[in-house]
């Protein structure tokens, strides 16, 4: 993985220069993909600001965040991190707003804490003349749209987008992320506890990377066992019912004979 590590670091150090930008910010979370992420752009040497958000966190979160951000301290000197609770803005809008009986709330609740998030970094982006480094992988960004739209999926560039979970732990290995966050279940962070992303889902991260691939290479369902249907059904209806995430937004373009 030191190749790929290599080449995410250069094309992050390219496109840096080539946009006239000073660094990078990233939210990190406590979990492996902003783990990664953040050292991949550490690795650039230039200016990286590392923040932690956060909003109603379960400690287990909150920790693990920290340890890495002081492992991110110790070996880069390039970075320099902050710490902003957004607990108070989050309960300020919560309680702006009208209160609903729907049982979508919790749900545009939970996805409010995400854009709350992406406002803050857009913020020190501004300040700073930086870029904000996203942390989505493949499977979440391309094959089932886990994650927030304007939230953490509001971002300047995506670095580990074209890597699987697997292949984001492999190299968090390689780039020697601390032992509690390889080892903790994958989880947004986005519920106050420590719900997991399978929790979510109702699949692991490795079967629905076996279900992306199936679909991908055109494989026969007919020898498929009970668990792998359900595991292709639950990869089907989240990739159909989030294209409006995975794919651009769709623009109205007008025939020329109407104008």
């Amino acid at each position: 993985m030191q190749e790929i590590s290599e080449y995410i670091s250069e094309w992050l150090l390219e496109y840096s220069k080539n946009s006239k930008t000073n660094g990078f910010v990233v939210g990190v979370s406590g979990g492996i993909d902003s783990a990664v992420t953040s050292t991949l752009v550490a690795e650039t040497g230039k200016d990286v600001l590392v923040i932690e958000m956060p909003i109603h966190q379960h400690v287990s979160q909150i920790t693990r965040a920290q340890d890495h951000i002081a492992f991110l301290l110790d070996k880069y000197p390039n970075v320099k991190s902050e710490r902003v609770d957004l607990t108070d803005m989050y309960e300020t809008f919560r309680k702006s707003i009208p209160s609903s009986d729907l049982a979508s709330e919790e749900l545009a609740l939970v996805n409010t804490r995400a854009r709350i998030r992406m406002t803050t970094l857009f913020y020190f982006a501004g300040l700073h003349n930086y870029l904000v480094a996203g942390t989505g992988n493949k499977v979440e960004d391309f094959g089932i749209g886990f994650f927030t739209k304007y939230g953490d999926g509001g971002v300047d560039l995506s670095p580990i987008a074209d890597l699987m979970k697997s292949e984001v732990y492999d190299l968090g290995e390689e780039l020697g992320v601390i032992e509690s966050i390889l080892d903790a279940a994958p989880t947004d962070g986005l519920w106050g506890d420590d719900k997991t992303d399978e929790d979510q889902i109702g699949a692991s991260y490795d079967e629905l990377e076996w279900a992306m691939e199936f679909i991908e290479f055109n494989m026969l369902e007919d020898e498929l066992n009970e668990r792998q249907q359900e595991v292709l059904a639950i990869y089907k209806r989240m990739n159909g019912a989030n294209q409006h995430k995975i794919n651009p937004i769709p623009v109205c373009e007008i025939p020329d004979d109407l104008r």
